[in-house]
């Protein structure tokens, strides 16, 4: 949040490759290393095409990230996973039945406002079901940070995805007019509870609970929470699991900027008031942070789901592929978690961006698999260049597979040739890189700049439009530009990822 498959051998065999492929995309570790824009000091390549026996595209994997924008929030409901993250003009959703195809999933705007008190600035949506309706919380101002104030939409009928109308403001009345963000709601007891962050005698952004007599009435008075978490700016972003007779409380510490963003947690008896501070018990250490073997840095502001069978719990989180104190580059991932013998939950560590997963239990196939750009593919898929360009392993944990390839000579081309229906290019971004030229199919080309004020790897620089499934083709060209602001005219070429449904 800102600033704050078988029935033969031989099918058998197929598939075991396309899954060691996939398990293999992690990017391995390594040690800092120059940017992939830089001159072309780095290893130089030759005219070549690089390309790759087809494989069977492994449809029960996926490969993060799922979503361009940060403080997600996700559940599923029907069949569907329900994706939110801040947009800042509105609240947006994404709706998709696999978790490995919301990248490419069209947005739904569920909602805009016209209220100038409360346009803005629209922060970290969250939405649960109460009977048979939907209330959205979200925080919003009217252009001045300090005025973000916390609200809760409620659906027309019974779908995630509304329509929603206004319902109203939530107000403890003992900071009725306090700056308030990163509303959720904790279930307690057959209770309901607002948690959110904001001024208290601890932080600006500090932990708070209130009691609500139904989901959009706050009844009494928010209790302060003194949490821990390393940082001493901001605890936000609160959210909850509830196993093995406790309410677990995670929630996010440091500003999100930083590279050290990260997660704490405190519990409750499953019995207790949690109005009563003391009954909280506080757990040392951070649960989430930062994977700099992994290229991860930042992860928190996150929240939990099931998986669609309901037997596992999955964590959906923002994170970034870079180390710089930005608010730039957060992109939404998920990754299954565990729980420990304690009872507690095992959070685990970050994983890298591009790396390969199991799609959560249940889930139907996302029929996606990657190409790599020296031709490696879990699919059917290849990469063709033209011109010299420059290729190596100084991109690390920042690229895919560790590598990427980069030009800047005008008219050099790469033409990734895939079986599915859609495609997407992620690749780096940096201050020496300029614009290209993409086309799909032969046909008109689009520019895209990859530019970039930092450098971030892993970036999503197209997604093309919807396609017939059937053979396919996606070049990108040098064109030897840049904008103003850019120091050089390279273009990154990494991972595209291939959409077969």
């Amino acid at each position: 949040m800102h600033p704050r498959t078988t029935r033969r051998h031989a099918a058998l065999l197929t598939a075991l490759l396309a899954i060691l492929w996939g398990l293999l995309a992690a990017p391995p570790a390594a040690t800092a290393a120059p940017s992939a824009t830089a001159a072309p000091s780095a290893t130089k390549g030759t005219p070549h095409a690089a390309t790759s026996t087809p494989r069977t595209a492994a449809a029960g994997t996926f490969r993060n990230p799922l979503n361009t924008g940060p403080d997600p929030y996700m559940t599923v409901w029907k069949g569907n996973y329900y994706l939110t993250t801040t947009q800042g003009d509105s609240i947006r959703m994404w709706r998709s039945s696999s978790l490995g195809t919301l990248l490419e999933a069209d947005p739904i705007t569920v909602w805009t406002d016209t209220d100038p008190s409360r346009n803005q600035h629209i922060w970290a949506p969250e939405f649960y079901r109460f009977g048979d309706r939907w209330y959205l919380y979200y925080t919003a101002d009217d252009g001045v940070d300090d005025h973000h104030r916390l609200y809760v939409l409620e659906s027309d009928r019974d779908d995630p995805a509304g329509p929603y109308h206004f319902k109203s403001r939530l107000t403890p009345p003992n900071h009725a007019s306090d700056f308030a963000i990163d509303p959720g709601i904790l279930q307690h007891n057959g209770r309901l509870y607002l948690a959110y962050s904001g001024i208290n005698q601890y932080q600006h952004n500090g932990i708070n609970i209130a009691p609500m007599s139904n989901p959009y009435t706050v009844s009494g008075n928010a209790v302060a929470l003194n949490a821990a978490g390393g940082c001493p700016e901001v605890r936000e972003g609160a959210e909850f699991l509830y196993r093995n007779g406790r309410t677990w409380m995670t929630y996010s510490t440091c500003d999100t900027g930083k590279p050290d963003y990260q997660v704490w947690m405190m519990s409750l008896p499953s019995t207790a008031d949690p109005l009563v501070p003391g009954n909280w018990t506080q757990h040392t250490g951070a649960r989430f942070s930062r994977a700099d073997d992994h290229g991860v840095y930042g992860p928190g502001h996150h929240a939990f789901f099931r998986s669609p069978d309901g037997k596992e719990d999955w964590i959906v989180y923002h994170a970034k592929t870079t180390s710089v104190n930005t608010y730039t580059d957060r992109t939404t991932r998920a990754q299954k978690i565990t729980w420990n013998a304690d009872g507690s939950p095992n959070l685990g560590r970050p994983l890298a961006t591009g790396a390969t997963q199991d799609l959560p239990s249940g889930d139907p196939g996302a029929g996606t698999y990657w190409i790599n750009d020296d031709g490696r593919s879990s699919g059917d898929g290849s990469a063709t260049f033209t011109g010299t360009w420059n290729s190596g392993t100084g991109c690390a944990t920042q690229c895919f597979w560790g590598d990427d390839h980069w030009s800047d000579q005008a008219g050099n081309t790469v033409t990734f040739s895939f079986t599915g229906t859609r495609i997407a290019l992620l690749s780096v971004r940096d201050t020496g890189n300029g614009i290209a030229a993409i086309s799909v199919d032969g046909g008109a080309e689009q520019r895209r700049d990859f530019y970039g004020a930092i450098r971030t790897g892993e970036t999503l620089q197209y997604l093309s439009p919807r396609l017939p499934y059937g053979r396919h083709t996606l070049r990108i060209r040098v064109t030897g530009e840049h904008s103003a602001q850019s120091g050089a005219s390279f273009v990154s070429v990494d991972r595209a990822e291939v959409y077969t449904r």
